[in-house]
């Protein structure tokens, strides 16, 4: 990180290449003169991501994306997720448009490696993270207050320490504000709904001439959500293989039972049990925008208490609250055992039961002994649905000073502390347990068991208030999260210069200490494995930390400048030893070091090349090393033991019943409930560190004698990620077992380690210390391995028109491969271009933003165009034997949609997304001096999201029949912004 002053920026020759770097330059107001990147007024203090050398002369080699102040008004920014997600080669992870998997945090993912990988930053220094993997939660960027975002894809382990992997995002504070801002925005969507309201104050003075600074600004931000069943493409929801209106293929109602020859549902009459005939849709629960809360506070000061001493102070509060909301919970295939004398268990459904449990007819079957119900599924729509209400506060405290020990050196000493606790409080649950004990009833007024004030339960037909009142539960988890760290460097320069250069060799080095902590609490309900109906496993208690203490050091060195062919040539070098200790004794568990070359040669004064390799290091977070093994859900929509394939391999039943079906169910055995398998793992206190190796090559033009105002960058990236942390995929895990079934063993261990309901053979079902279905294994292990290369194009141009200023900007990813490889033997599965359950959020191969901004004299009128290249549903790849999928489920479907709802009848090929190109129109005028006006119109046309159905790919990211967090499934959306500044 360089700390210099504008005016000294200014001054350098290198700064047009700094700035170059923006995302999208684009003129102030008319009033202004065009400024590359929104370069600031002079005299204000800048942050340049990517070095820690503070020579204003000399520039990082690594290419940095930067997002300015005026781009992020035009989009009328209120969250950093949304913003973030929009530059090409960002990934779209965790954030608003994700609902069932959203655990109340935003996140970022560069390059698709992972939101694990990136370190974000706030003014250069890290902030509190908000889970255990240590990822800073987007959430809470005060982005009222933000000046500009840098973004540094490429290792960065050697500059800010472990996770920086594929780079770092720097939020840029305006620090050295002085006046009065007071913003205030509202949004709708076309349809009415959607309703965004935000409002910011922001107040900051100078005093004691100029020496001292502080700053204070208060946000609030309410965001409402949007049900997919007020969208036409997810009104209900459509199977991704057969085109059918659709939705969980079991977990309905009325009740059904799975026995392992035949999966049942209660008739239409109610009184007996006939062939699965009714589905559950649950769309229309689900919602496509989650709702949301923010408040925060931000603070900075700074003061120069002599010519040699400043101290500097930053504080950061945050309370936000996020909800998701999916359909009612109910009972997942669990297990049961009712009375035969149960005053709602109609007569030939209690027979049906005693001849499946080979219980003698008559007498011994009507009274109240226990009869066997193998596999129960019941959606409790009477509870309503599920809710987990996410409350996330944290604070963050920064204080430091700048020591000035002479004109070319400093010394910078800062502490920190920050907490972040996040309390998930679900509600709409069944308690499992008290459905077991209201089935235990011989009457319709008590239970048995009368403890809880225990209603009997009607499971064969409509469930009373009363009863449903009686099965509902809540349940609270509170994770708790703690950084604190010490950090001391020195820089300047050695005085020493190169004979042929005119500046200096310059250096950063130093010290950092940094303590993460964390604790994940649950209730007792939680504590339960299969307790709360549709939560998935149990969520059992952590806690763990670590310390980490750090020594580094960076050289800048120009060799030559101001020659011919050698108008600048400059090296640079860096490294960075870290020792982890995480044991209750306090000895290192594992040492890492990273370390870094660069280069910048500039020819003449409009041609820049640079170049830098990097030995990155990710050292395992507290959740990978600590958090308990467990059985959660993943994603799979067929399994090989279902249908009538194991009748007609004699091995692959083999398998099937090595995997602990039962004979009986062999042939009848059915896909997963919801294409969703159970899958048990959790954090490996064995792992180590993942390295990686990056390198990044580049050039800069700026021709100002042929085209005035016109910059142009080309970077190739390369990352190459070994031991990586990771856990193998559902395909992986499959194809390691029925990849090659003529040659599998039913006593191979990657067959015998995949787990069947014993009730009825399936890969799901709900898992109880007495029954345990633990699905498919997905332990954690340094066999992963990651690789990802690509080119980012940027271009910038402005120029004075005569009746207007124009300004054109370009920014542009091409990614040419991005592969995962769970271990050595297993498949190298490149997903650029591919959406599938083992892809998880897309990733184009081609993705572009280009805004074209005329700036009159009272307004600027500007337009976005968003360009995500098309993409195919994995089966359709030329490999697609290697990547798992056979000729008879490598396509998905392709006709007229059946059902209902209004994409009935209307034709789709779900195995191909065509390109897709959105248009945000934005004007704003300059009401007065002081006033300013924003109007947005996003996604102008209206154009509609792809539709693919239900299970195209995991249950994170594809949603209401397409991808949200990709597409707009929205629709067209309006804004406007009314700005009041002194």
């Amino acid at each position: 990180m360089k700390i210099f002053s504008k005016r000294a920026l200014l001054r350098a020759s290198a700064a047009p290449a700094i700035l170059s770097a923006s995302l999208i330059a684009t003129a102030a107001f008319a009033q202004e003169a065009p400024q590359a990147a929104d370069a600031p007024a002079e005299g204000d203090t800048i942050i340049v991501t990517g070095s820690l050398i503070k020579n204003p002369n000399l520039v990082s080699s690594s290419p940095v994306t930067a997002i300015g102040e005026n781009e992020m008004q035009l989009r009328q920014t209120t969250n950093a997720e949304t913003l973030l997600r929009d530059i090409p080669g960002v990934v779209p992870s965790l954030g608003q448009n994700v609902n069932n998997g959203n655990g109340g945090a935003a996140f970022v993912d560069l390059r698709g490696l992972g939101y694990n990988r990136n370190i974000v930053l706030l003014d250069g220094k890290r902030v509190a993270p908000a889970d255990f993997n240590g990822a800073f939660d987007l959430n809470n960027i005060p982005t009222a207050l933000i000046s500009r975002v840098d973004v540094l894809t490429g290792g960065a382990s050697t500059t800010y320490g472990a996770d920086a992997v594929s780079g770092v995002v720097n939020f840029i504070t305006r620090n050295d504000f002085a006046g009065m801002d007071l913003s205030i925005g509202e949004q709708i969507t076309d349809q009415g709904d959607g309703n965004r309201f935000n409002v910011d104050f922001t107040v900051g003075a100078n005093f004691d001439d100029g020496r001292g600074n502080a700053v204070l600004s208060v946000g609030y931000q309410e965001v409402d959500p949007i049900y997919q069943g007020d969208r036409d493409i997810s009104i209900f929801g459509i199977s991704s293989t057969t085109g059918r209106g659709s939705g969980s293929s079991f977990t309905s109602t009325p009740t059904g039972i799975s026995f392992p020859t035949e999966d049942t549902q209660v008739g239409p009459d109610g009184s007996s049990l006939v062939p699965f005939y009714q589905g559950f849709n649950f769309n229309p629960y689900n919602i496509f925008v989650t709702p949301f809360k923010r408040f925060n506070i931000f603070g900075s000061t700074r003061y120069e208490v002599s010519d040699k001493v400043e101290v500097f102070s930053r504080a950061l509060f945050s309370k936000n609250t996020v909800d998701t909301i999916i359909a009612p919970s109910g009972i997942f295939g669990t297990p049961l055992s009712i009375p035969g004398n149960n005053p709602y268990l109609p007569t030939a459904i209690r027979d049906r039961l005693c001849n499946e449990a080979g219980i003698t007819l008559g007498e011994a079957c009507n009274t109240n002994g226990a009869i066997p119900m193998p596999a129960v599924y019941r959606r409790t729509v009477e509870i309503g649905p599920r809710i987990s209400s996410y409350e996330t506060q944290i604070f963050d405290i920064n204080i430091g000073t700048r020591y000035h020990i002479n004109d070319s050196l400093s010394l910078e000493v800062y502490g920190s502390h920050g907490e972040s606790q996040n309390t998930q409080t679900q509600s709409g649950y069944v308690l499992n347990s008290r459905v077991q004990q209201a089935l235990n009833a011989t009457n319709t007024t008590s239970c048995i068991d009368t403890s809880n004030s225990c209603v009997p339960l009607n499971l064969f037909g409509t469930i009373s208030g009363d009863q449903a009142a009686f099965l509902n539960g809540q349940s609270t988890i509170t994770n708790k999260t703690a950084l604190s760290q010490a950090h001391a460097m020195v820089s300047g320069d050695f005085g020493v210069t190169s004979p042929m250069a005119s500046n200096p060799v310059s250096f950063a080095a130093g010290a950092e200490y940094r303590n993460y902590t964390a604790q994940r609490i649950p209730d007792n309900l939680s504590l339960v494995p299969g307790e709360l109906g549709g939560a998935g496993g149990a969520v059992l208690p952590l806690d763990g930390g670590y310390d980490v203490y750090e020594f580094f050091g960076e050289v800048i060195a120009p060799l030559v400048s101001d020659r011919p062919f050698f108008q600048e040539l400059t090296v640079e070098g860096g490294v960075r030893y870290s020792k982890y200790k995480v044991d209750a004794a306090g000895s290192p568990r594992f040492n890492a070091t990273t370390y870094k070359f660069g280069a910048t040669w500039a020819p003449i004064d409009d041609v820049k090349i640079r170049g830098n390799y990097q030995r990155a290091v990710r050292a395992p977070n507290i959740g990978e090393l600590f958090a308990p093994v467990s059985t959660g859900l993943t994603n799979l929509s067929v399994d090989p033991c279902a249908g009538a394939a194991p009748t007609l391999d004699a091995n692959l039943a083999a398998v099937c019943l090595a995997q602990g079906a039962p004979a009986a169910s062999i042939g009848s055995i059915q896909n997963p409930s919801a294409d969703q398998a159970n899958a048990t793992g959790g954090g490996n206190p064995n792992i180590r560190p993942e390295t990686a190796k990056t390198f990044t090559a580049g050039i800069v033009l700026q021709p100002r004698n042929l085209v005035s105002g016109l910059t142009i960058t080309v970077d190739y990236y390369n990352i190459k990620i070994s031991n990586a942390i990771t856990a193998a995929t559902p395909a992986d895990i499959i194809g390691a077992c029925f990849g090659n079934i003529t040659a599998a063993s039913a006593t191979d261990e990657a067959c015998t380690s995949i787990r069947r309901n014993p009730a009825n053979g399936r890969l799901s079902g709900t898992s109880t210390p007495e029954v345990p279905i633990n699905g498919l294994p997905q332990p954690l292990t340094n066999n992963g391995r990651l690789a990802t290369d690509g080119i980012d194009l940027s271009i910038n141009y402005q120029t004075d028109l005569n009746f207007a200023k124009l300004a054109l900007g370009f920014n542009g990813n091409w990614t040419h491969k991005s592969t995962f490889q769970a271990a050595a033997t297993s498949y190298n599965r490149d997903c650029v271009g591919y959406y599938s359950i083992n892809c998880a959020s897309i990733q184009p191969e081609f993705s572009f933003t280009q805004r074209t901004t005329l700036s009159f004299d009272k307004i600027d009128v500007s337009l976005l165009w968003r360009y995500i290249d098309s993409v195919e549903y994995e089966g359709q790849a030329s490999d697609y034997l290697a990547r798992g999928f056979t000729a008879g489920n490598r396509n998905l479907f392709n006709g007229e949609v059946t059902g209902a709802g209004p994409l009935v009848g209307k034709s789709y090929n779900f195995n191909k997304i065509n390109a897709y190109s959105y248009f945000d129109l934005t004007t704003r005028f300059a009401v007065t001096d002081n006033i300013d006006l924003t109007m947005s119109a996003f996604n102008i046309f209206d154009k509609k999201p792809p539709v693919v159905g239900s299970a195209a790919g995991t249950t994170t990211y594809n949603s209401g029949n397409t991808f949200p967090s990709t597409y707009d499934a929205v629709g067209r959306r309006f804004a406007a912004t009314a700005r009041l500044k002194f």
